[in-house]
């Protein structure tokens, strides 16, 4: 009994680390995103965080179409990044997890 413990508590610590390892990954994995007419451009890690966004000079004329277009491709980079970030996340940590009954927290 005592070493199915210890060797549960390896799996886990193991699958921490695995966890880290593809966070680490995931900030070099790049999401871009743009609206549709290419004016604006935006990319991001799977971690979510912006790497850099490119606005075409016709939208500088335009404040609230500026925001607009800000808020609509940031947050479809976001989702499309999270997206990304949760499957590659759960697939690890479902991958790690030790088969305890009762336990099925990732099904």
């Amino acid at each position: 009994m005592f070493g199915d413990i210890m060797g549960m508590m390896g799996k886990l610590k193991e699958t921490q680390q695995k966890i880290e390892d593809t966070k680490k990954r995931l900030d070099t994995v790049l999401i871009d995103e743009q609206s549709n007419d290419g004016l604006l451009k935006v990319t991001l890690t799977a971690n979510r965080t912006i790497k850099s966004i490119q606005i075409d000079d016709s939208l500088l004329d335009d404040k609230e179409q500026l925001e607009d277009y800000l808020l609509l491709v940031i947050n479809k980079a976001i989702e499309k990044a999270t997206n990304v970030n949760e499957a590659e996340l759960g697939a690890v940590a479902k991958d790690g997890m030790p088969n305890i009954p009762g336990m099925d927290l990732f099904k």
